[in-house]
């Protein structure tokens, strides 16, 4: 690990990606069995006072919140407190979908993203408090979204309002995934429920505080005026290009701090990696987590279709054979935050990158750096297509609408002879890898895009980005499909 000639070139790669993505600040750091052994700390935390990042400043840390979440869940089934595969319903009796039976949702199902519950429109509300504060953002998060809703402040409410929706699951549950912030927002109200604790409170006395991160809260003011902290910033689309300027107010939602609420520092986010490398083991020989729910987390239980090889775990990822060993990782972005985390249990390497500007491409710096470890190109892809060319007509099948009341339309066009898909404000090149899959390098990284198709062969949903797409219109002679 001592070796340094991998630095130079990854360090001019991280470079440039990171000015290309004109990112304000990113720091990441690797470690060895617990021991920083390499940081890199780029750009500002405060541009407007130049005042930099190090590895003890506190960022958004985003989605990896969730593997917080999953954590204090197997601390509760340690205890004899729940199960994983009790029924949702045994702790929140007031869950339910309208004219659908929630009897079959486990615990397990909401930890693995494969309840069936299909993206849902709640994001807006549940951050509407924070939206009240400033005006609101041109922000690529809210573009789907109007002023006619009343807010979420609980997890009464967030139960309320999808009890309310018209939805249909994508499948029995166990059987689809879609990444749901939901399920994971109501896990946090599971965890409160069981423990009589605040989902907050429990997550700090029984994982922040063990472990000893000390820079590491839902809520700033508990950092005791601790000032070593990022501001956030946001891209602004001017027309011919993209400005960068900063953000007022952290978003937060009292509803749904278990799905990616967080903040952290890259020293803490090491400490935490390593107790995942060590089984549970904390400094001083403490465990916070048996070896046996430690793997349990890491086990590949559902493809997430984020990237073909990928699987979901409890609140964690888990790439089955990168380069021939266990990768594991969670990724986290919102407003003003982009977060890496990634370790490798058999050989103790674990990887965090945080920066204060949301779609920035840290995670493409963290392969990059691991790729520069190995020798390897640090823009190198571990994903190798299986399908080189496919004709027009066959791409053409593909050309449509897609929705979620997540985010919205996604649209696939063919254009110059490329499927072209626009997300979140940008497009891009779709290339095939396999049969119905699709790769795109989106932030300097591969991700994928999977078609379904009914038993009739037609293409009903597209997953990407972890989330299920519902085809509106195919754009094509064949007309309509639903």
């Amino acid at each position: 690990m001592q070796n340094i000639g991998w630095i130079d070139s990854f360090e001019k790669y991280a470079q440039k990606m990171i000015t290309d993505g004109q990112v304000p600040g990113v720091c990441m750091g690797l470690a060895k069995d617990g021991q920083i052994f390499y940081s890199n700390e780029i750009g500002f935390r405060d541009v407007e006072r130049q005042l930099g990042v190090t590895i003890d400043t506190v960022f958004g840390i985003g989605s990896i919140t969730k593997s917080f979440t999953c954590v204090a869940v197997m601390q509760l089934q340690e205890a004899g407190k729940l199960s994983v595969h009790d029924p949702v319903v045994k702790y929140l009796p007031e869950f339910r979908l309208k004219n659908l039976d929630v009897g079959q949702i486990t615990i397990h199902h909401f930890m693995t993203n494969t309840s069936g519950i299909p993206p849902l429109p709640t994001f807006f509300a549940s951050v509407m408090r924070s939206l009240e504060e400033n005006e609101i953002e041109d922000h690529p998060f809210l573009q789907n979204y109007t002023d006619d809703e009343l807010p979420i402040d609980t997890y009464e409410d967030l139960m309320r309002v999808i009890a309310s929706l018209d939805l249909e699951l994508l499948g029995p549950p166990g059987t689809e995934f879609s990444y749901s912030n939901d399920c994971f927002a109501l896990l946090g109200a599971i965890i409160t429920r069981v423990s009589g604790m605040s989902y907050e409170a429990y997550v700090k006395e029984h994982i922040i505080d063990p472990i000893g991160m000390e820079h590491t809260s839902f809520f700033l003011e508990e950092l005791n005026g601790y000032e070593n902290i990022t501001n956030l910033y946001i891209k602004q689309d001017r027309g011919d290009h993209k400005e960068v300027i900063p953000s007022l107010n952290w978003w937060d939602t009292p509803s749904s701090r278990a799905a990616g609420f967080l903040k952290s520092t890259v020293r803490d986010m090491l400490q935490y990696t390593d107790m995942f490398c060590k089984g549970g083991l904390i400094a001083g020989g403490k465990r916070i987590l048996a070896p046996e729910s430690v793997q349990q987390m890491m086990t590949p239980y559902f493809p997430t279709d984020m990237a073909p090889g990928q699987f979901y775990g409890y609140g964690l990822v888990i790439t089955t054979d990168y380069y021939g060993k266990t990768l594991v990782e969670h990724s986290g972005g919102i407003k003003g935050v982009t977060a890496q985390m990634c370790f490798f249990p058999e050989t103790g390497l674990a990887g965090v990158a945080l920066s204060n500007l949301e779609l920035s491409p840290v995670l493409a710096v963290m392969v990059g750096a691991l790729n520069s470890l190995e020798n390897r190109p640090p823009e190198t892809s571990h994903l190798v297509s299986k399908i080189d060319f496919l004709t027009e007509e066959a791409m053409n099948q593909f050309v449509g609408d897609y929705h979620s009341s997540e985010f919205g339309t996604l649209p696939i066009r063919l254009e110059d002879g490329q499927l072209m898909l626009s997300f979140l404000g940008e497009n891009y090149v779709m290339r095939p890898f396999a049969e119905d899959i699709f790769v795109v390098r989106a932030f300097g990284t591969d991700c994928s895009a999977r078609f379904i198709r009914l038993e009739n062969n037609k293409i009903a949903r597209m997953a990407f980005a972890g989330r299920q797409f519902t085809i509106q219109d195919k754009k094509t002679s064949g007309g309509n499909e639903k």
